[in-house]
């Protein structure tokens, strides 16, 4: 499926590419692992309900400040040290050609990172080990959700309901109209609206940098 013409797509189709990947059955092993430990562990608290509803709000900004901070950051050097992240470095690539279907993923090297610090959080910073699972449990499917969403908008495959359509179609204009807007993936218009990335498409020139980030843009 890399760089390959359009063709039609069922979803039955995206999830037969999509599970030949990696990170999904890396993500979704994670999951079960810390379902499993989370029920084996009782002592279910209202902070186990209130944590999943927090972390899910506050989702939409901290998908915006890692786009963006992170995903989009700018190699830089202080003396002989040059600071550029698999993350990033892998997000460029992406941008040159959103249709190669390994670059959409979470690079697995990355993702192993996040497991082990994710997983190290639940268990050493919250005062009760069942609310830190639960912690990391929230972001372990959101995670799955994020990389199916982030996935399917790089297929063939259509939209064909409205809420899935806007989320579809601001993250296409992040990469075919202009990389410096439309931040979100997984929802549409909701930080990016409040962060000042959320401008009328109409209204927005299309960048010639936007298949190759922080090249310099040349005008006449």
């Amino acid at each position: 499926m890399t760089r390959t013409a359009r063709k039609s797509m069922t979803l039955r189709d995206a999830l037969a590419e999509f599970v030949k990947h990696p990170t999904p059955w890396m993500l979704i092993a994670w999951s079960v692992a810390l379902l499993a430990s989370r029920i084996s562990l009782g002592g279910w608290t209202i902070a186990d309900a209130i944590t999943p509803i927090a972390l899910v709000a506050i989702s939409p900004i901290a998908e915006w400040l890692i786009h963006v901070g992170i995903l989009h950051w700018r190699p830089r050097s202080w003396g002989p040290v040059r600071v550029d992240s698999r993350l990033a470095r892998d997000h460029r690539l992406h941008h040159q050609d959103p249709r190669d279907v390994p670059l959409v993923f979470i690079p697995w090297p990355s993702l192993i990172v996040v497991v082990a610090g994710v997983t190290a959080i639940a268990l050493l910073a919250f005062p009760r080990t069942g609310i830190g699972l639960t912690f990391a449990l929230t972001i372990a499917l959101f995670l799955v959700f994020y990389e199916w969403t982030h996935y399917l908008i790089h297929t063939d495959y259509k939209p064909r309901h409205a809420i899935y359509r806007a989320v579809w179609r601001n993250h296409r204009y992040h990469h075919f109209k202009n990389e410096n807007y439309w931040f979100t993936v997984t929802s549409s218009g909701t930080a990016d609206r409040l962060l000042g990335t959320y401008p009328d498409p109409q209204q927005v020139k299309s960048s010639p940098t936007v298949r190759n980030l922080h090249a310099p843009s040349i005008t006449g």
